[in-house]
């Protein structure tokens, strides 16, 4: 029983599935209608109106928006669901109604009731047009025949009733004759509805009977416990058979309408299915507490749904999904249990190859899966695996081309799970829990034990497998017998879906999906509402998958969205070309063409393919706010304007990415003074001082105007303001503008016209302007205000400008143009991502004499005699906020005769290379960090500040000249002269120098000096990114570096956290002791490391985490057995007293058992990450956090944005 969607209410006594839509109703003992979305497993609506008690029949109309209901209160209603409400009542019945049914083509409505009679209704008249009568007991059920014009009815009177009603098709009945204007003979029966058959072998009432689809025949089952099947002709019916096995009443029993079996179900809390044509008992299903009373099936698909005492439950008895998979454009699909083998790009139908197994019985098809071996190329290898036989499988082995001749004969195993593994190669996951690799002539060739507890195998590439666990998915190494990675998909994963370059991976379960790479390197995982049905990888490597109701699809950078819905549920198997080839259950190939425009922008935008982002605007007919949003999301909002016609939203995303000239454009033709407001302060920002001009004069705002020119410098407009001003009549405007202008004699002027003649007469002898003193001192009569000006009066006058701007110099100069981001013919496409393989150092390099001491004291498990001192406080570093420019767009010049400046040394070399070190040796810091921010999402330069410094005086040299004159500076290259153009500069960082920095760390390490190793760790951290790599080789020396210090950076963290901790801390002591024995260390440092942990749980009376790390320490290899003799001989001796006392004092946040190299950290916060949990990662140096430090610096290498998405690290040129 694949259960679909399960439902608790009150006893559920009737049931009905829509035609078209994914509903189910429920009548309830209680009176209650509801209805149900069973795809999304979530209640609609609910409908009250029936009162006296239960509702037993309910049935939807086959094209209507309508569904019928009949009660225990002798009621039947018509209900319309999208009125949601019953629209009229029909009366008659005299006691419970039992059933209620549409029938399919005419108007009619059958009803059984308790009062031993069917009626058949005209719900359009809303009239009875007949009444059969004839039992003589409780009519329980009657069903209209799906074809004929038939109806079967039974009744406790324990027989089976036939009714001819083909003379109702021609009978007509006024609209509005009623109940009370029938005929005489409608009392004792009408001649329009006649029994044909009475059928009689129960011995006693019976509950259920059901027409076949197709067949003549029918079914029955009654409280007798038995199910009597029966077969009628033109002339007569008979009984044919019996089924027993339930052992208690019969409460429902029907035909399967795609299926030869039987369904029926009882009150002995069975479900049980029985096939037609053997006539025997193929399945039961039990429920513990629940009576059965109703079973109904869909007509035209395989759900069932029943009804029990506290709910309802829709299931199907096997799985419909098609076995097949796509290579290329060779599809293998199994069709009528057998294998085709379709060429998509000549046509939907293929060629047979094999047969498959026959089906263990009429209910299920026993095939699982089906793949095919990518790996050779030279003939078809298929597996097709099924679960009879508690599983096997077959293996098909053919020539490359398949003929309408070919017939290929299995070669038949048993297996768990199987899975192909290389060109001549599968393995098999066999029912002991060991994995097999057998060769294509189905002989074992090796086995192997699984790293892993597994419960199923899939292809994991060439030469690898992948192993579920549980919700785990492993990646492993057959040649290299290790594990390469692992994820966790919550749910657990049912079906893996490779790309077709083996690049990229999907991993599916029932509502979630991961995406990853090749090597297992997590992309992206989102959750489905819906269940997911199947997906596929397009060309561009896309993810295009279909739920239940929706094709959808999901980049690798986790953005996706809605292709197109679904009618009904569809198995993708290719997507290519824009057309999507699917299976659907009725095994059927299809070919649909794929809108792909959508998502086919926002992967060129994701790989910054600028011209194939404005070919899908330009041809691919995207609008809407939708597509405005997600460019503003990632930071591309001027995009949008090649295709936004409306000029207000023009003006809003011109804005706010800063194109001035764009939104002048808009603004002009909106013309409304909120938009030239804004523009103004934009232009302002930006230092355009000719639209801040124009926008002020627009919006006549005179005074910002004066300022404006004031602040530029511009004295020649100022002066016309004051004119403007005096023109205006704006006394205050003439006066700001004359105190602007250092106008004294204006100032003067205007007071005097105002009235204020003793402040223009102060103002006047202030400044000694004789030529107005007499006049102002006649208006003053004789009063002296001489008295008033101050000793030490000081002239005020605006500053001189030192720069007054001309027509081609009045705005601000920028380092880079904002327009015509489309003019770019070529554009920087991120690297592809390498893999980091970490690859640490051997025991044997560690230095030979390891002082102990400085870890700990063997005599008395002292843990306090280590070197180290403690780091003090952690860096408190603030985001520094940096303006970076963009990329200078070199404009070719015209020739010209006139002796120009040759090129510096510097730009010769940044011609040639742009890496951070070669700018920084340029002296180009700011570009250095702009390239750092895309690359590794530095947001926090502090820490490189010194590392640049540093490198730049590395590159200079100051040789001596003249006596009293300055030193000349020179360049100091790393290959080339100066008169060469192929130069490079002096790299300070090499890859050679970065080592001894690791290998001082590892040192000090060894000595117990933490904080010491501390800083050296994180110094060789901050220096690769300033490195060059000259070839492949040292660029992977530097990659493995990253790896290094960040697992012993964190090392130093925990063992200093720990050493800072107060005594009565002990729990989180013994935690942090017990992470630092899970760093990816040196064997030597491990040895050390295990030592403390030991220690540090023993004297905590952590007996059995004790004994853990004794026991690694006794089974591990950590270096020459003459030097670990000591600690393992203590160790030994520690392991046996933990033994006999075997309990824990502390509960810490660690499990013993789980493998050291399963244990994930949180690098911020020191705890532990489930293996269940969304987890972020620093883009620089890997250190995995908790998804709530996402957009927070990073705690290891202090440079980076938890989570950012960035291009990665370069260190050498592409």
């Amino acid at each position: 029983m694949l259960v679909k969607c399960e439902t608790k209410s009150n006893r559920v006594k009737g049931l009905s599935f829509h035609p078209k839509l994914s509903w189910v109703l429920a009548s309830l003992h209680n009176g209650t209608i509801q209805l149900w979305d069973y795809r999304i497993g979530s209640l609609i609506d609910k409908f009250e109106e029936h009162e006296g008690g239960p509702v037993r029949g309910v049935c939807f109309h086959a094209s209507q928006p309508l569904f019928v209901s009949g009660g225990d209160d002798y009621k039947i209603k018509v209900w319309n669901y999208k009125l949601r409400r019953c629209i009229f009542t029909l009366l008659g019945h005299l006691d419970y109604i039992r059933t209620v049914e549409f029938h399919d083509e005419y108007p009619w409505i059958l009803s059984a009731s308790d009062d031993q009679t069917i009626r058949i209704w005209n719900w359009q008249s809303r009239s009875c047009i007949a009444i059969l009568t004839g039992h003589n007991h409780y009519v329980m059920c009657a069903h209209f025949h799906p074809k004929e014009d038939l109806v079967v009815s039974a009744s406790l009177d324990q027989t089976v009733r036939i009714w001819d009603t083909s003379a109702l098709r021609d009978k007509t009945v006024s609209i509005g004759s009623g109940p009370g204007q029938q005929s005489k003979g409608d009392v004792f029966g009408t001649t329009d509805a006649v029994v044909k058959y009475v059928l009689e072998g129960h011995d006693r009432g019976v509950n259920w009977a059901s027409f076949h689809p197709t067949l003549p025949l029918v079914v029955s089952g009654a409280d007798d416990r038995l199910i009597k099947l029966w077969r009628m002709n033109d002339s007569k019916a008979w009984e044919v058979d019996t089924l027993r096995g339930h052992f208690n009443n019969v409460s429902c029993v029907l035909f399967h309408p795609r299926k030869e079996l039987i369904l029926s179900n009882s009150e002995d809390r069975t479900i049980r299915v029985w096939d037609v044509t053997k006539r025997t008992g193929i399945h039961t299903f039990r429920r513990e507490n629940d009576r059965f009373w109703i079973i109904t099936a869909h007509r035209t698909s395989n759900l069932v749904a029943v009804g029990h005492d506290a709910g309802m439950v829709v299931f199907k008895l096997d799985c419909e999904r098609p076995l097949s998979m796509c290579h290329g454009s060779h599809l293998y699909v199994v069709q009528d249990k057998e294998v085709q083998v379709i060429d998509l790009e000549k046509g939907l139908k293929g060629n047979q190859m094999a047969s498959c197994r026959r089906p263990p019985n009429a209910m299920t098809s026993g095939m699982k899966s089906l793949q095919y071996n990518v790996y050779n190329t030279t003939e078809i290898n298929v597996l097709v695996f099924y679960t009879a036989e508690n599983g096997c499988y077959d293996l098909f082995v053919g020539p490359a081309e398949v003929t309408s001749d070919t017939s290929v004969s299995a070669k038949q195993g048993t297996a768990q799970a199987v899975a192909f593994t290389a060109r001549n190669r599968f393995a098999v996951l066999q029912h002991s829990g060991q994995i097999g690799i057998y060769n294509l002539q189905n002989e074992l060739s090796k086995k192997f034990d699984p790293p892993v507890a597994t419960d199923n195998i899939y292809l994991g590439g060439n030469n690898r497998l992948l192993l579920k666990s549980e919700e785990k998915i492993v990646m492993y190494d057959l040649t290299a017998r290790k594990v390469i990675d692992e994820v966790s998909v919550p749910g657990g994963v049912r079906y893996v879906v490779w790309s077709q370059n083996m690049q990229y991976v999907a991993l599916m379960s029932k509502h979630n999906i991961l995406l990853a790479g090749k090597n297992l390197e997590y992309f992206h995982s989102f959750h489905e509402h819906i269940r997911v049905k199947s997906g596929v990888w397009d060309e561009n490597g896309v993810f295009v998958y279909a739920t239940l109701s929706h094709v959808k699809y999901c980049l690798t950078n986790g953005d996706g969205g809605v292709i197109h819905s679904l009618q009904n549920p569809i198995y993708i198997s290719r997507v290519h070309k824009h057309q999507m080839y699917y299976i659907d259950r009725d095994q059927v190939v299809n070919k649909q063409r794929l809108n792909c425009t959508e998502y086919l922008f926002k992967l060129s935008l994701h790989q910054r393919k600028f011209n194939d982002v404005k070919m899908w605007i330009t041809n691919g007919r995207l609008c809407g706010n939708v597509v405005i949003g997600y460019l503003k999301q990632k930071g591309f909002p001027e995009v949008a304007l090649h295709f936004v016609e409306d000029q207000q939203t023009r003006f809003n995303l011109a804005l706010e990415y800063g194109h001035i000239e764009e939104a002048m454009t808009a603004a002009t033709e909106l013309d409304e003074h909120s938009c030239w407001n804004r523009l103004g302060l934009e232009a302002l920002r930006q230092g355009n001082q000719q639209i801040v001009e124009m926008v002020y004069q627009k919006t006549k705002n005179f005074d910002a105007l004066s300022f404006l020119y004031l602040i530029t410098g511009n004295i020649a407009k100022l002066k016309k303001m004051l004119k403007i001003a005096e023109m205006r009549g704006d006394v205050m405007s003439r006066f700001n503008n004359a105190i602007m202008l250092g106008n004294i004699e204006e100032r003067v002027k205007i007071m005097a016209e105002m009235g204020q003649v003793p402040l223009a007469a102060l103002t006047a002898k202030a400044h000694n302007l004789v030529e107005f003193i007499p006049k102002l001192e006649e208006q003053l009569q004789g009063n002296d205000i001489s008295a008033n000006i101050p000793s030490n009066a000081r002239l005020l006058v605006p500053p001189v400008p030192l720069f007054r701007p001309t027509a081609d110099s009045c705005n601000w100069p920028l380092l880079t143009s904002t327009k015509k981001i489309f003019e770019k013919t070529t554009f920087e496409n991120p690297p592809p991502g390498s893999q980091n393989n970490m690859d640490f150092m051997d025991a044997e390099d560690a230095p030979e004499e390891t002082p102990l001491d400085a870890w700990e004291d063997e005599d008395d498990l002292n843990l306090d005699a280590a070197g180290g001192a403690g780091w003090g406080q952690e860096f408190d570093l603030g985001l520094g906020d940096f303006d970076l420019p963009a990329e200078e767009v070199h404009v070719e010049e015209k020739a010209s005769h006139l002796v120009t400046m040759g090129e510096t040394v510097q730009a010769r070399w940044l011609k040639k290379r742009k890496l951070p070190a070669d700018l920084i040796a340029a002296g180009e810091f700011e570009e250095a960090l702009n390239l750092l921010r895309r690359r590794l999402g530095l947001i926090n330069a502090e820490p490189l500040e010194p590392l640049f410094r540093s490198a730049y005086w590395a590159t200079l040299t100051m040789l001596p000249t003249m006596p009293q004159a300055p030193s000349m500076p020179h360049t100091l290259l790393g290959e080339g002269s100066a008169k060469q153009k192929d130069i490079k500069p002096l790299v300070l960082f090499t890859p050679q120098n970065i080592l001894e920095q690791v290998k001082e760390g590892q040192k000090l390490t060894t000595q117990g000096k933490f904080s010491e190793g501390l800083e050296v760790f994180r110094n060789a951290l901050l220096s690769i990114p300033l490195s060059v790599a000259t070839d492949a080789k040292e660029e992977q020396q530097l990659l493995e570096m990253i790896d290094i210090c960040r697992e012993y950076t964190t090392a130093m963290r925990l063992e200093v956290t720990r050493k800072g901790l107060d005594a009565s801390q002990t729990a989180r002591v013994v935690e942090l002791a017990a992470y630092l024995t899970c760093c990816k260390l040196q064997s030597a440092h491990i040895m050390l490391t295990l030592r403390v942990a030991m220690s540090t749980a023993f004297k905590a009376q952590n007996f059995l985490t004790a004994a853990s790390f004794a026991k690694r320490m006794v089974q591990g290899n950590f270096g020459p057995p003459e030097k670990v003799k000591e600690a393992v001989a203590t160790a030994r001796k520690l392991l046996q007293v933990c033994e006999q006392k075997a309990v824990d004092t502390h509960a810490i946040k660690f499990d013993p058992k789980a493998p050291a190299e399963d244990f994930k950290l949180c690098a911020g916060s020191l705890t532990p990450i489930a293996p269940g949990d969304p987890t972020a990662q620093c883009p620089y140096c890997s250190s995995s956090f908790h998804i709530s430090y996402k957009g927070k610096l990073c705690d290891t290498c202090q440079l980076s944005e938890i989570g950012a998405n960035t291009l990665g690290i370069q260190l050498r040129p592409i």
